[in-house]
């Protein structure tokens, strides 16, 4: 992939805002905003997020993936990290790791007056479903967009 840089400055990719989730949904991680670092690269086997949460904003609605593991590490900021467990406050250098298949519900967010700015690393399960723990949506595996639990398509 000659035409992928090899090194490049991550601020100077353009963000992605927001969440693809169909409203209401999408409200609560309105101002997030990720830079597809791995995407970047062309990377295949695993992605790489550079992700600013302002004030007020979720990374996403509570989740956990069938196939995909993830791992997130603080750069800067002091989000709360919301899983079945509970409510943990994190800081730069804390991370925090979900296994693939864990039922455990987990997002950050951001109750603090400052930017939170974290990297989100996972890899890219071409089967891989999303469950949301505390709404009515769920991703199936492939290529189709968000449905109700009971299958029914979001419009």
């Amino acid at each position: 992939m000659a035409d992928k840089p090899t090194a490049l400055a991550a601020r100077s990719l353009t963000p992605r805002r927001g969440s693809g989730y169909p409203p209401p949904f999408d409200a609560h991680c309105g101002g997030r905003e990720k830079l597809g670092l791995g995407n970047a690269f062309g990377l295949t086997a695993f992605g790489v997020n550079l992700v600013d949460l302002p004030p007020g904003t979720a990374s996403s609605q509570r989740h956990w993936h069938s196939r995909e593991d993830e791992l997130i590490y603080i750069l800067s900021g002091t989000p709360i990290l919301v899983t079945d467990s509970g409510r943990v406050t994190l800081g730069p250098g804390d991370c925090a790791g979900f296994r693939a298949g864990d039922p455990s519900g987990h997002h950050l967010v951001n109750e603090t007056d400052a930017m939170v700015t974290y990297l989100e690393v996972g890899n890219r399960h071409p089967d891989d479903a999303v469950e949301y723990s505390d709404i009515d949506m769920r991703k199936p595996a492939g290529d189709g967009g968000f449905t109700r639990k009971d299958g029914t398509p979001y419009p």
